[in-house]
């Protein structure tokens, strides 16, 4: 397992594989990850705590309470955050971890 620090959280790998790859991501309150697609990743996350907040393109945001699912397909504009309280989700995905365009940064990456 690798645990992989981030401005707005951390993501903890616990399996990769030449096919897919898991992670937990634990999101911190108030913060959020970049605004972003990906060209050929594709990942469905599950939110075990929290409500996630996904904001598309146009700034739209849907919340994802404990318990529900989201599929991300490659080209899909997206951005994961967190409100008052942190939240933690699982990620599976293709196993193509560097293929992340962003479009927007609050980390300025």
């Amino acid at each position: 397992m690798t645990i992989v620090e981030k401005p707005w959280g951390f993501e903890l790998i616990w399996a990769q594989t030449d096919n897919y790859v898991g992670k937990l991501l634990h999101i911190d309150a108030q913060q959020r990850l970049s605004l972003q697609y990906h060209e050929i990743k594709e990942e469905t996350v599950f939110v075990t705590q929290g409500i996630l907040l996904n904001y598309d393109a146009g700034g739209n945001v849907q919340a994802i309470p404990a318990g529900q699912s989201l599929h991300v397909q490659p080209n899909q504009v997206h951005r994961f955050g967190a409100g008052k309280k942190y939240v933690e989700l699982i990620e599976v995905s293709t196993p193509y971890l560097d293929d992340v365009v962003r479009l927007e940064d609050d980390y300025k990456r």
